[in-house]
């Protein structure tokens, strides 16, 4: 049934036609470099397509470039959402579905901004300066924050999306993502370091009422929308912290992820287990489909750090 057609197919039956009207190789490569990106979304039938599976690609699609995993740059993503505003508008026309979620939304302040520093490069806190953040955490706020991503591996984005339901603080883990195979609803474990930081959030979510783990309190007004933890008021606070230590002028907002898989190498955790934890793909088939790797495991592998 037409209806019913995957969104790989949508996208055959549209490069089928609109490939005929390019004028150059290099038009069409730009169309298919940035749907190997897209593979989340590949096997989806096409009317099941929403604006967050389009921004799933956009913030953490994968694809194999000469052997290496690769993310898309801000150049990539604003082609990725180019190719579904034009293939979905296709759909429409041909009442395979009934709107094109590509249209409802423009790429954010906040992708551009995150991805803009990502490909600036990411560099780990050095001893000193994690033994700085240590020493302040209780004088400048946020900086618990820090140490949080510092010992999880969550990207900024993630970090403000937690939702207090799937942090599991009996158990030490808590469920968080982006919106990608390998990264939605991945467990991660809570690091003993850290553990009474992420209690404290915790805590202080309940009584905000709040829906997510982490939330913004600094601002005038506790609203829903105020409380919101993005990854704007992250970047914003981050440069704050790094500032007032003296910290490495170059850090960036993702640089405690950096940290994190940088000491997860040093301290020899399992290839896979840093996979899992930070929702890097995972290209062995074996791993992926067949070998079981239960919560466990992956709490002795996180308690490796130091």
């Amino acid at each position: 049934m037409e209806a019913d057609i995957t969104v790989t197919e949508l996208y055959d039956k549209w490069t089928e036609a609109y490939f005929k009207t390019l004028k150059s190789e290099s038009s069409i490569r730009t169309i298919t470099s940035a749907w190997k990106y897209c593979s989340s979304v590949y096997n989806m039938r096409a009317k099941d397509i929403r604006a967050r599976h389009i921004k799933g690609c956009m913030d953490n699609g994968t694809a194999i470039i000469k052997g290496k995993e690769q993310h898309p740059s801000p150049g990539v993503q604003s082609r990725i959402k180019s190719l579904f505003n034009l293939m979905l508008d296709y759909a429409v026309e041909y009442e395979i579905i009934d709107r094109n979620y590509a249209r409802t939304f423009d790429v954010s302040d906040d992708i551009l901004n995150e991805t803009s520093e990502a490909k600036r490069g990411h560099i780990p806190f050095t001893e000193d300066e994690m033994n700085k953040l240590w020493d302040n955490l209780n004088r400048i706020p946020y900086i618990d924050i820090v140490l949080i991503q510092c010992y999880s591996g969550w990207r900024p984005q993630e970090l403000g999306l937690i939702k207090l339901e799937n942090v599991d603080l009996e158990n030490r883990t808590y469920i968080g993502g982006m919106k990608t195979n390998a990264g939605t609803d991945r467990i991660v474990p809570i690091h003993d370091k850290v553990y009474n930081l992420v209690k404290a959030r915790y805590e202080q979510a309940m009584e905000l009422g709040s829906e997510y783990l982490i939330n913004c309190t600094d601002s005038k007004t506790h609203s829903k929308t105020k409380l919101q933890f993005t990854y704007d008021k992250y970047r914003q606070r981050f440069i704050t912290i790094v500032n007032s230590l003296d910290l490495n002028s170059d850090h960036r907002a993702h640089d405690g992820r950096k940290h994190f898989i940088t000491m997860a190498k040093k301290y020899n955790l399992d290839e896979y287990a840093i996979k899992y934890i930070v929702g890097h793909t995972i290209s062995d088939i074996t791993e992926k489909v067949y070998t079981e790797r239960d919560i466990e495991w992956l709490k002795s592998e996180m308690q490796k750090i130091k």
